[in-house]
């Protein structure tokens, strides 16, 4: 699904304008970014945690060079979903394949 199928289906949803739902999806991914580039996780109950993790410097091969080269420490963006909406997930999934 992409943003632009969430904003229609949040329309139909709501009855609300396509305007003020495009300024509150765009709002909202802006917040969640802002938070985590400041290295803050984004916790949203019900539905998951957008976490901020760190990954170790480490030593990767240039295979085609035969070389070492240092990976230096770095951080990236996670999501883990809420408990009960990975359940959902699998519950939905399941019957979906089933078919």
């Amino acid at each position: 699904m992409t943003k632009a199928q969430i904003i229609n289906d949040i329309a139909k949803k709501t009855g609300m304008e396509k305007v003020e739902i495009t300024a509150t999806v765009e709002a909202f991914m802006k917040a969640v970014k802002e938070t985590m580039v400041d290295g803050e996780n984004v916790y949203l109950r019900g539905f998951g945690t957008f976490i901020v993790k760190r990954r170790a410097e480490k030593t990767g091969r240039n295979i085609s060079k035969n070389t070492a080269v240092i990976i230096p420490a770095h951080y990236f963006p996670t999501f883990k979903p809420a408990k009960e909406f990975a359940t959902e997930v699998k519950k939905s999934v399941v019957k979906t394949k089933k078919r």
